[in-house]
């Protein structure tokens, strides 16, 4: 089997409704994960791009959350609607999505401006 073009992560985390750092499937549906699956089947891209279900990516402040590899882009926020414009401009064209996309000083940092503080 060739090896998949690019790797879409998305976040699967469950979190008790009203937890402080959020979460980003609240319905435990995969609803988001499904929505790339299918659009990727539409476009041909099946065995070319791979959309997983992932576990906690720890930017819960962020969700919901995608992440995608190799170019390790990191979007936050992202909804159903969002997903065909991240699959046509960054998958197929190359061109990440700048508003969706986290900023680097977020990224797996204690001093995200967006981090629940305890």
């Amino acid at each position: 089997m060739a090896k998949f073009e690019r790797h879409i992560f998305v976040c699967g985390n469950v979190r008790p409704a009203g937890h402080p750092r959020g979460c980003c499937d609240p319905g435990g549906q995969a609803e988001l994960q499904k929505r790339f699956k299918q659009k990727l089947a539409e476009l041909g891209l099946k065995g070319k791009v791979r959309a997983n279900q992932s576990g906690c990516l720890d930017q819960c402040e962020h969700g919901p959350n995608v992440v995608i590899y190799p170019e390790a882009v990191w979007y936050g926020g992202v909804t159903l609607a969002d997903v065909d414009e991240i699959v046509t401009s960054h998958v197929i064209a190359g061109q990440p999505v700048e508003r969706l996309m986290l900023k680097d000083a977020c990224l797996n940092t204690p001093t995200c401006e967006h981090r629940h503080k305890s």
